[in-house]
Formats: structure tokens, sequence, C-alpha cells
């Protein structure tokens, strides 16, 4: 199972945020809290379940061990995660 941020570059009040993802809802929130992110901040939208990070974040997920993937060189994996972040929203088995 993994957990995954993809490239910080949506711009959103001066600051370029990313999506923090994972394979399952029970990596995606434990994981959210080792960098402080509150659960109240979990979005469940068209996007998928996710938790919206900042650049300075996704660095430290990334040193905590979250995967890279970037919505450029990376697509077909991204969709995938995508595609299962929103079955997961939607309350399916990942």
């Amino acid at each position: 199972m993994t957990v995954y941020v993809d490239d910080a570059v949506t711009l959103w009040r001066g600051r370029r945020w990313a999506h923090l993802m994972a394979d399952t809802l029970a990596e995606l929130h434990p994981f959210a809290a080792r960098l402080g992110i509150p659960r109240r901040a979990f979005q469940n939208r068209t996007s998928g379940a996710h938790y919206d990070v900042t650049a300075e974040l996704r660095e430290q997920a990334l040193r905590l061990g979250a995967v890279a993937i970037s919505r450029h060189r990376d697509r077909e994996l991204v969709r995938a995660v995508i595609r299962n972040a929103r079955a997961q929203g939607r309350g399916e088995a990942p």
C-alpha cells in the first residue's frame, strides 16, 4: 500500500498546493495526521478522496515516505490513483 503526493502545481492564495492520496483511506488519514493535518481538512471531491498540502508539506510527506507522482510524467499512474481515490470517496472498496 502506498501514499502518494502529486506535483505542487495548483496556485491558490499565493501558495502552491498538491494532493495527498493513498491506496486506502486507512493509510491516508494516519499519514495526514503525521503531517499535522487535521481530519477536518479531508476532502472527498470529484478529484477523489485527498488532502490538499502546501509545497512545504509535500516535501515533508516525501521525507516521510510518500511517493511523488507527476501529472505530467506519470499520467497513467495519476489517473489510476485518482480513480481509486474517487472509488474510496464513494465508499467502494479499493
